[in-house]
């Protein structure tokens, strides 16, 4: 799942949540999330008539099973923790 979707999940700003991920590097290995390439942003904005991932400054951040399920132990949200409970 890409940032700006597990942002919206988690009811966090995009902006904090790749913050907590730059805070806890230790938390999310290369296997747990990867920063996606110019390329595969491309291949994205083909896909969908109207991208909601143009206007960054980085590339997006792209996380697996395991990296959503660590996001929701460094994120602050009630759905975060209510997640990490479960």
């Amino acid at each position: 799942m890409l940032d700006t979707d597990l942002a919206v999940l988690y009811q966090v700003p995009t902006k904090r949540l790749n913050e907590q991920v730059r805070r806890n590097p230790e938390r999310f290995p290369a296997d747990f999330m990867f920063q996606l390439t110019p390329q595969e942003i491309q291949n994205l904005r083909s896909q969908f008539a109207t991208s909601s991932y143009g206007g960054r400054r980085y590339l997006p951040y792209a996380f697996t099973e395991n990296g959503v399920a660590m996001l929701s132990s460094v994120l602050k949200s009630r759905t975060a923790v209510s997640v990490n409970i479960l």
